[in-house]
């Protein structure tokens, strides 16, 4: 009688050079259809916008000094001390994956001298962004943003033009949306603002959380932009920034909405808006989508200001700079709620292209490469063999045209062009094919 030990033995052996599945990182994600329609009908209308406006586009590198960031950001901001992904190389360096698009900009207008180009320098980037966030509705580790700054120009009108920039992308993709803007003022207003604003939350510490008491102490102008439900009712009677803002600032601010007002961009005014980053000065804004719903309302979708001191921060001369960026990602998940069915459709074609046997295939692969080459959206399934499942695929691709090529046309040098709509066909010269569908497309 046979034993089944070694059986036995050879299956749990197997089983434990079984390996479990890799999976994501935590806030990570790999990105399919359909959000690639959505993703492409974006980038298509952010580059054509940049490009009608001239900006140039930049792209940066992924690494940079970590120093970079401490310095532009801000060492007490909470990017710099929770969010980033910071480590040291092999050879000793401080490096940080890029978490915004700013200050690389900055650095590099700085370090390939854009200072003796004519000013102001318009750039723009869509860029992959790394922050250690904690994952929400589209919030990711890794995520994409659209960007446009503008260094040189001090004017109110730049302000605006950003704004509006941002709001004009997100209207072109069918997302309504409201700009909610404020101004900080300049760093000197500011620090008088923050003592006020500090003496009035002691009084109220209390009532803070363990992260706002820290804020307190670290980056007073922090507390305003609390996620804490509390903070809600304590704001309503804390200081306004505007009450301490220079008339430089006051009036800087007043044209930038005058400029709003006449390219007709919906904004709101929020004087406890203040953005997270250091570099802000004067100009701020936030752009929110317009919903009923709160929930999709209170995420905003982009922002920007102007940061009119990060140059001189980061090493450079002094020189005034103002941009924005929208979260892709985010704009993304708006677009679907808006419109579900737009990353399902497949684009339509004019013609496709059929094939019966090895020979037809052949030729088929060549006839559509001409195709292509010449500018006209084909489509083929090499891969099928049976004539009525290929054109059934046709119907599906909304093909007009469909060009069959079997053994007989290959020997006799000939193809088939069928209408789809009328069923009618005709036999044309291969060597024909491009131009004869040419010809019925302008028809």
């Amino acid at each position: 009688m046979t034993s089944k030990k070694p059986a036995k033995k050879a299956e749990a052996s197997a089983a434990k050079r079984k390996v479990a599945p890799p999976v994501l990182i935590r806030g990570m994600r790999d990105i399919l259809n359909p959000d690639w329609a959505y993703r492409d009908a974006i980038y298509d209308v952010a580059r054509g916008i940049a490009q009608d406006y001239e900006y140039e586009r930049i792209e940066t590198p992924v690494v940079e000094e970590t120093s970079l960031f401490v310095r532009a950001v801000g060492k007490a901001t909470d990017l710099v001390e929770k969010e980033m992904y910071s480590f040291e190389t092999a050879g000793g360096e401080k490096v940080t994956l890029r978490p915004e698009g700013t200050a690389p900009v900055g650095r590099a207008y700085i370090q390939h001298g854009m200072l003796n180009r004519p000013q102001p320098v318009r750039l723009w980037y869509w860029s992959q962004m790394y922050r250690h966030d904690r994952p929400q509705s589209g919030r990711y580790r890794q995520f994409t943003q659209f960007g446009c700054e503008s260094v040189g120009d001090k004017s109110p009108i730049v302000d605006a033009q950003q704004a509006f920039l941002a709001w004009k992308v997100l209207e072109s993709v069918g997302v309504p949306a409201i700009v909610h803007i404020n101004s900080i003022g300049t760093p000197e207003s500011r620090a008088n603002y923050k003592n006020a604003l500090v003496a009035y939350f002691r009084t109220k510490k209390h009532k803070l959380s363990e992260e706002d008491k820290k804020r307190l102490l670290k980056n007073p102008l922090r507390l305003l932009d609390s996620k804490d439900p509390a903070m809600d009712e304590l704001k309503q009677e804390a200081p306004q920034i505007v009450d301490w803002l220079d008339e430089e600032s006051k009036g800087h601010f007043m044209q930038v909405l005058e400029y709003l007002d006449e390219m007709g961009v919906p904004y709101q005014l929020d004087p406890y808006l203040v953005r997270g980053l250091d570099y802000y000065t004067k100009t701020v804004f936030e752009i929110f989508a317009v919903s009923e719903d709160p929930d999709v309302s209170k995420l905003a979708l982009g922002g920007g200001g102007r940061y009119d001191g990060l140059l001189e921060t980061i090493g450079g001369n002094p020189t005034p700079a103002c941009g924005f960026s929208l979260g892709i990602d985010r704009v993304v998940n708006r677009m679907k709620d808006m419109n579900p069915e737009f990353g399902s459709k497949s684009e339509p074609r004019d013609v496709f292209v059929a094939q019966l046997g090895d020979q037809g295939r052949k030729k088929a692969f060549v006839i559509f490469e001409e195709l292509r080459a010449a500018g006209i959206r084909a489509a083929c399934s090499l891969s099928k063999d049976a004539i009525k499942s290929q054109m059934e695929l046709a119907n599906k691709r909304g093909a007009k045209w469909a060009i069959i090529v079997g053994q007989k046309e290959v020997l006799d040098g000939t193809a088939i062009i069928r209408d789809m709509d009328a069923g009618t066909q005709e036999t044309v010269d291969s060597k024909k094919i491009v131009q004869e569908i040419q010809k019925k497309l302008k028809a």
